[in-house]
């Protein structure tokens, strides 16, 4: 293998740079060329590209976002921007493609190998950590810390004004971010895509809530069947009028700042192991770590989201909550 090439897809997340970093220093090492395609598959289709050495991702492990930049490629989707992608790679002779992103990255991945002759693996990079095939995806960890501190000053108005605030995270298929911060943080209650009909429980936990309870956090993901944060501030309402309800809706923060210690670790680590799987001869594979071991997951299974929540989980936050 002398010549390998890295991008990172979909929706940035803390730790893709850290990420980029190891690819490129462990290819290097092992002598291995390393070129960088701008805007993800964009940039594969255009030919959009950097080359990548040490001095040049020198000072980024503890920068968000992406070096690389990146898109979601209505092109990719059809089969004139996949041949065109395959062309690229075969014009610059790839041995080796790592896509840093999540499952639909990896379907994009997966589109590719039916056209270019290159051995593809994945990092995952996503904040909502929905793939199946490591504990915790690039991004998570910095998403979900971004969010307590958010709440944790929040919960300073809380108390002042004894205000209901409803918070809304990410998460448009998975709650992952709002279970997490919900224990991280003490919030008293959460919405998520995984259980249905759940504004109808939230009203009948409130009327338990104790009367000297100063604070009360609701943590919403927006891919909630009630439409979002807004929504339910209305039928809380609607329900409960005596109660002074507030909304806020964390967006985009949740995606940038500096990375964990964590996510650097784990970044790092995967990137590592990405350019070791290519010269194994692995292909079509998401790096993964679970329970501290590094995994190979075919994409076909990476890709397939998270379908329902830690039960323990939930039922520890509805315990501490009251």
């Amino acid at each position: 293998m002398k010549k390998i090439g890295v991008l990172t897809s979909g929706g940035d997340s803390p730790g893709m740079n850290a990420c980029i970093r190891a690819i490129v220093r462990t290819a290097n090492y092992l002598n291995i060329e390393v070129i960088g395609f701008i805007r993800g598959y964009e940039g594969l289709i255009d030919n959009d590209y950097v080359q990548l050495s040490r001095q040049s991702v020198s000072g980024i492990i503890h920068r968000g976002g992406t070096i690389l930049k990146t898109a979601r490629s209505k092109r990719f989707r059809t089969t004139e921007g996949l041949m065109k992608a395959a062309q690229t790679i075969q014009h610059h002779h790839l041995d080796g493609l790592v896509i840093i992103g999540g499952d639909g990255s990896f379907k994009g991945a997966l589109d590719l190998s039916k056209y270019a002759d290159v051995k593809i693996v994945g990092c995952p990079g996503t904040i909502d950590n929905d793939l199946i095939g490591t504990d915790f995806t690039i991004g998570y960890d910095t998403a979900i810390n971004t969010v307590i501190e958010a709440i944790d000053k929040l919960r300073d108005t809380a108390e002042s004004h004894d205000r209901i605030f409803v918070v809304e995270v990410m998460g448009k298929d998975a709650g992952l971010i709002a279970l997490r911060s919900a224990l991280g943080s003490g919030a008293e209650a959460i919405l998520v895509p995984e259980i249905k009909n759940d504004v109808d429980l939230l009203i009948q936990k409130i009327n338990t809530w104790r009367k000297d309870k100063s604070s009360k956090i609701i943590i919403v993901a927006e891919g909630d069947e009630t439409g979002g944060a807004y929504k339910v501030a209305e039928i809380i309402k609607q329900y409960k009028p005596e109660h002074d309800v507030r909304v806020t809706v964390l967006g985009h923060i949740q995606r940038g700042g500096n990375p964990t210690c964590m996510e650097r670790v784990n970044a790092s680590i995967m990137g590592y192991y990405a350019v070791k799987a290519l010269l194994e001869g692995k292909h079509n594979v998401m790096i993964g770590i679970v329970d501290k071991k590094v995994t190979y997951t075919p994409f076909e299974r990476a890709t397939k989201h998270i379908e329902e929540l830690n039960p323990e989980l939930l039922t520890i936050l509805e315990i501490l909550s009251n």
